[in-house]
Parts: C-alpha cells; sequence; structure tokens
C-alpha cells in the first residue's frame, strides 16, 4: 500500500474531483463511509464550508488522504472502510468531518478520504509529520490485512538497513519488458510498438523515457538503457542477425 496526504485550501474542488465521473465515464466512485456528514457533492460542501468558519484564519483546512494498493490486491468495500477508519484514527481525524471514497478508474484499487483539519471546537488536526505517519499507517495495514508489502522511503529505514541493496519490481518489470523488446525489434519502430503491448508508453527527446499503465514515468537510464544503448543494441542485434542470414544462404549454396 502507498499513500499519499495533501493538504490543500478547496474543499469544492476536492470533494468535486473525488465524486465527479471523468470525462467519458458513467460512474466511478463508490462513497464507502460518512463522518460527521452525508447527502450529495452539493450538501457536503456546505457542511465543511459552514465548519470551516469555526476557524477562518486557517488557510489550508483540506486533508486529502489517498490510499493505493499494490497491483493485485483486492479487497471487499467494508474492509476498504475499516481501512479508512483506521487511517482516521491513526492520523488524529477520527472525530472531524471526513468522507471516504473508493474509486474504480484504474487497474489498482485505490481509496480517497477527505477530513475537516478543523474541529469543532475550532481546534485544528496538525499536519506535523504526516509523511512519516502515512508511512507507518501503510506498513502497518499491510501486516494486518496481509496485503502486498511495499518498500519504505529509504530515508525512513534504519541506518543498518539503508546499507542493503533494495529491488525495485517496477524498475525490474520493466527492464524485462525493454529486454524483450529489444531482442524481439527489427528496427526502433518496432521497438516502440513492442514496448506499446507491454504496456509502456515511449517518450524520446534527447533521451528515452518509459510510462506504465499507472502513470509513472521512468528514464531509461535509471535502468541502465539509455537512448544510445537502445540504439545501439537494436543495430548490433539486426546486424548479427543478418550475418547469420547471409551464412546460411552460403551454406545452401
Amino acid at each position: 500500500m502507498i499513500g499519499k496526504i495533501i493538504i490543500g485550501k478547496s474543499f469544492k474542488g476536492c470533494i468535486s474531483y473525488c465524486l465527479s465521473p471523468k470525462q467519458g465515464q458513467v460512474e466511478r466512485a463508490e462513497v464507502i463511509h460518512y463522518n460527521n456528514c452525508y447527502g450529495d457533492k452539493n450538501e457536503l460542501i456546505r457542511q465543511y464550508e459552514e465548519l470551516r468558519g469555526h476557524n477562518p484564519k486557517l488557510g489550508k483546512p483540506v486533508m486529502h488522504v489517498i490510499l493505493s494498493l499494490a497491483p493485485g490486491d483486492k479487497v471487499r468495500s467494508g474492509l476498504k472502510e475499516a481501512i479508512a477508519q483506521e487511517c482516521a484514527e491513526d492520523l488524529g481525524f477520527a472525530d472531524c468531518q471526513y468522507l471516504a471514497i473508493s474509486h474504480n478508474d484504474t487497474q489498482h484499487q485505490h481509496i480517497h478520504i477527505i477530513a475537516n483539519r478543523i474541529r469543532y471546537d475550532g481546534k485544528t488536526v496538525s499536519d506535523s509529520n504526516n509523511y512519516r505517519q502515512i508511512v507507518r499507517f501503510c506498513r502497518k495495514m499491510e501486516q494486518k490485512y496481509n496485503l502486498t508489502k511495499v518498500l519504505n522511503p529509504r530515508r525512513f529505514l534504519s541506518s543498518v538497513n539503508q546499507l542493503i541493496p533494495r529491488e525495485d519490481q517496477r524498475k525490474n518489470a520493466l527492464k524485462r519488458a525493454v529486454t524483450k523488446a529489444l531482442l524481439d525489434a527489427k528496427d526502433f519502430s518496432s521497438f516502440l510498438s513492442l514496448m506499446k503491448l507491454s504496456g509502456y508508453e515511449v517518450d524520446k527527446g534527447r533521451g528515452i523515457a518509459f510510462v506504465d499503465t499507472q502513470k509513472v514515468r521512468t528514464k531509461g537510464s535509471d535502468i541502465g538503457f539509455s537512448l544510445q544503448i537502445i540504439q545501439e543494441t537494436i543495430e548490433r542485434l539486426n546486424n548479427r542477425q543478418s550475418f547469420r542470414l547471409r551464412q546460411n544462404r552460403g551454406m545452401r549454396i
């Protein structure tokens, strides 16, 4: 599980984004939990804004938490709701207004939680150490619900664990896809087509980068395949194949 916390200004913008369908989609959002709030999009915005008036000096009252499960992890709605409630407890906004929404517009399940940082007594939910808190929470959920483990950011590992080499599953998958495409490609154009079939968009300029289905961009040089290496490899493999074909023709003669 990967967690992200965004502290923002606009309840209207955040709620509208999470509840409204994208262009061409009929429905992508399912509300899985209401806490001290209720109703449709407009009613929710009104309720959040009313409570905002208890502390008008706070410039960023919106806490938007995004919890993304690893590809392949599938959980039922009831468990998503439980995870959202535990997140509220861990991050200290369980007594506030918050709304939990499940989105179905990507290949991996993810939950949006929109919380009002302003409590009913006008006091504010702290936003300090958010990054550390959400990382700790994700590890806790992985262990509790047997979810796929995602590596901690290196800066939060112990000094001993920071010395241990770490595998990046995303980069390893990309390496395998690039290697296979290079072996099968007849030229650079066919290499691009093969990468697209593997689920990667290719961004070629002065260098080369690959964008996966989750819109994560990785430079070719980060996995040992710069644009120059890719082009030279395609040329070398094709030259070798041409040489073998000529040899076979000569032997038949």
